[in-house]
């Protein structure tokens, strides 16, 4: 079959795809990866065929000329349904409109849209597989008929939001598909949806922002309760386009503790502002009798005023390489950080605090296998005993190495992939659904 993916022009928000795609290739389907130009090199060098659309989204810079006030209204925000006294209507109507003009649409824009749709039909994909906020993916889909799937690689806080918004919005039950009931005239995502899907002639239902399934590669003691159905997924890490090289002092064994320290890719190539002070995180570990890796840029290196002796500064190294030698990780609360450290078994200190990062690690904590500790709340001596607390009580340990079962039990993107045929041919308006079919025992 033909399956066409589709990100956003983000590292961070297309880089959980990349296994999915190479074992869908493996297996012999033909797949095209389509996203702004600025994401083709991305798209390359991870082996894939890339299909640049429209012209390059302008999010970098609506946050650089906003400032960090556009995230004000999130920063430090439980985004969970069930946290009583957090998604309130006023909190809710915000977000929908504010996440609308300044991001949904912003990178999901007319020329986006337009050329994507524009492949789909010259190209007659039988599934689109979408980044979980690319909702020109299930446009492209329902214009052409298309099966159509979420693909997530982060705890799905969106779905459960978007549920409580339109409850608060129209009272009462809702529809069984979760199409939504009576004219909400204050819906942003809704119209604008609406209006995008009725350029082509395409009536508007919820379907184009849950998608027909959902895959999802977070283990199940971190996924929100599903109205939908979910295929589950084994998490494999993939660390983006820089070069994956171990190094020679990475053979040998650690005669410390060793630490990693990571404040992510994603501020490093976009004007999202990182709200962990480098220097602090440095100078909480100094002293301690551990062997630290902080992969830090070279503008991160430049707002550094000291570097303690047991300290290695590297600009780059792959996550899945060095994390099995660590016996802690230290991060700035990123999901591919996160589900990196989750899947090796590490006890994570999280410094969430904005979006998901939050609720990851609140829940990581919960669960006794990492610590939360929000972004404003950082001092010296708070990180610096929170590790202490992870290297020195073996019960984060077995909590993490618990997680890495739990998330090793998921089917591997291999085989996923004859889900993905089954449920194709079941979505797909021009194919033939099989008579007496059984959903896969991967489906829940």
């Amino acid at each position: 079959m033909r399956v066409l993916l589709t990100s956003f022009a983000m590292d961070a928000h297309f880089n959980g795809s990349v296994p999915l795609a190479w074992a869908l290739r493996a297996a012999g389907h033909e797949v095209r990866v389509a996203s702004q130009p600025a994401l083709t090199g991305s798209i390359t060098a991870a082996g894939l065929t890339a299909v640049p659309v429209g012209a390059d989204h302008g999010l970098d810079e609506m946050v650089k000329g906003v400032g960090d006030s556009v995230l004000s209204h999130h920063a430090n925000q439980s985004l969970d349904p069930d946290a009583p006294g957090q998604l309130t209507p006023a909190f809710l109507t915000g977000w929908d409109t504010m996440m609308t003009a300044t991001f949904f649409a912003l990178v999901n824009d007319d020329p986006m849209v337009d050329g994507l749709v524009a492949f789909a039909r010259d190209w007659k994909p039988d599934l689109v597989l979408w980044e979980p906020f690319t909702f020109a993916g299930a446009v492209a889909a329902k214009v052409t008929g298309a099966a159509h799937a979420r693909l997530l690689s982060f705890p799905d806080m969106f779905l459960p939001m978007r549920r409580a918004f339109l409850t608060q919005l129209a009272p009462g039950p809702t529809a069984g598909d979760g199409e939504r009931r009576g004219a909400h005239t204050e819906d942003s995502l809704g119209q604008w949806l609406e209006w995008t899907l009725g350029r082509y002639g395409v009536p508007f239902d919820e379907e184009a922002v849950t998608g027909q399934w959902s895959v999802d590669q977070v283990p199940r003691s971190f996924r929100p309760p599903s109205d939908g159905p979910t295929v589950g997924m084994r998490y494999i890490p993939y660390n983006g386009p820089l070069p994956a090289v171990v190094p020679d002092w990475l053979r040998v064994p650690p005669t410390r503790p060793r630490v990693c320290v990571t404040l992510g890719l994603t501020a490093r190539t976009s004007e999202f502002p990182n709200a962990v002070p480098v220097d602090l995180v440095l100078k909480a570990i100094e002293g301690l009798d551990v062997e630290v890796v902080a992969t830090l840029g070279a503008e991160e290196r430049a707002l550094l005023t000291h570097v303690p002796d047991n300290v290695r500064l590297v600009d780059h190294i792959p996550l899945h390489a060095l994390l099995p030698t660590c016996a802690a990780i230290v991060h700035h609360g990123g999901a591919g950080t996160w589900s990196t450290a989750l899947v090796e078994g590490v006890p994570q200190i999280a410094m969430g605090w904005i979006w998901d990062a939050i609720e990851r690690a609140r829940r990581q904590q919960e669960l006794g296998a990492g610590l939360h500790l929000p972004s404003h709340e950082v001092t010296v001596e708070g990180l610096r005993s929170r590790l202490v607390r992870l290297l020195e009580e073996p019960s984060f340990a077995a909590a993490a190495a618990r997680l890495r079962t739990e998330a090793a039990s998921e089917p591997t993107p291999a085989e996923v992939v004859p889900v993905l045929e089954r449920l194709t041919a079941q979505h797909h308006a021009h194919g033939r659904r099989r008579p007496g079919g059984t959903s896969p025992s991967c489906v829940s």
